[in-house]
């Protein structure tokens, strides 16, 4: 090629507006089998048509956050320079938990974005990423960190979860004054640790785990009377259906082993969808009737699976977590 249609064909690849790479996952038998498609440079907006992600394909980009199409997730990922551990977005409202670089102890920044995922609100809180949710009106954010311990299968950790209101910024730290009831009366124990809120349509009934003396419980609770009421029994990262029916969640089958479960609200009767591995994380549904959750792989990095009630899990997305529709 000559210098001067060189230099034209990097001129047209400047116009393209961001750069194509493919990432390889490392594997023995076939790498490119593998290879990830990334896009970098572009915009990302909470539109409602949009699956976010943190990416995980290996390069500079991992752990950014990453979008491809709901229609189309099997397309190049749109990777931007937004760094999060977990990310939720839900009605032009997102959050975006990410550790405190160099922070002793550890504190976790908490980012409030509005739909051009630009910054809204920032507040610093002690403890590490754990959980993330967006109220289905926007109106709420919500988190859970760890304050001690890493893992729900520790034994002694300790967790916190917080909610913010968006228009008001009203900030709750912590939700632990809320009035539980189990078995019709007050609950109060020196151990209780909440995580995983899910919010209903209106923005102002919501679901978390309670978990105090072994024991984890579903509360059903009131935003504006700030009461909660346990339901069922070991349910953990519950996850509301957008109509309102079920509760998706992960039941704990031995120690440190959970799996996918859903509870039907009405008639308290829990099923399993076609996936019997074991699971660690909040699910996500997908419309009424499909979950997304990561599993970890064999090299030791996350995908993202999807599993219907009763249809086969399949791979959805590679080298990734925390899923949002946003």
């Amino acid at each position: 090629m000559t210098p001067k249609l060189f230099c034209s064909a990097l001129g047209v690849l400047a116009l393209l507006g961001g750069a194509i790479t493919y990432v390889a996952h490392a594997r023995e038998d076939d790498a490119t089998e593998n290879a990830v498609p990334v896009v970098t440079g572009q915009p990302m907006r909470s539109d409602g048509r949009t699956l976010f992600f943190r990416n995980l394909a290996e390069g500079p980009d991992s752990g950014k956050l990453a979008a491809v199409p709901v229609a189309d997730p099997g397309a190049a990922r749109r990777v931007g320079e937004l760094h999060c551990d977990r990310f939720a977005a839900a009605h032009g409202t997102a959050i975006c938990l990410r550790l405190k670089a160099g922070s002793l102890p550890a504190m976790t920044e908490m980012i409030v974005l509005d739909p051009n995922l630009r910054e809204r609100h920032r507040e610093t809180l002690p403890g590490t990423p754990s959980r993330a949710r967006v109220s289905p009106d926007g109106r709420f954010v919500n988190w859970t960190l760890f304050v001690t311990g890493d893992s729900y299968a520790a034994t002694g950790f300790s967790t916190r979860t917080g909610l913010y209101e968006v228009a008001t910024g009203r900030l709750v730290k912590t939700i632990e004054e809320l009035a539980v009831f189990v078995d019709g009366k007050r609950y109060f124990a020196s151990d209780v640790n909440y995580w995983g809120i899910t919010f209903a349509a209106d923005g102002n009934r919501f679901y978390v785990t309670m978990a105090s003396k072994g024991t984890t419980y579903l509360i059903e609770a009131d935003y504006r009377a700030y009461r909660g009421t346990a339901i069922a029994k070991n349910v953990e990262c519950p996850s509301l259906s957008p109509d309102g029916r079920r509760i998706a969640y992960k039941q704990k089958v031995s120690a440190g082993v959970w799996r996918l479960a859903v509870l039907d609200l009405a008639t308290r009767q829990v099923t399993h969808p076609p996936d019997s591995r074991p699971v660690d994380d909040q699910p996500v549904w997908q419309g009424n009737n499909t979950l997304l959750y990561p599993l970890r792989n064999s090299s030791n990095t996350l995908d993202l699976w999807s599993v219907g009630l009763t249809a086969p899990a399949k791979l959805l997305v590679p080298q990734a977590t925390s899923p949002s529709f946003g």
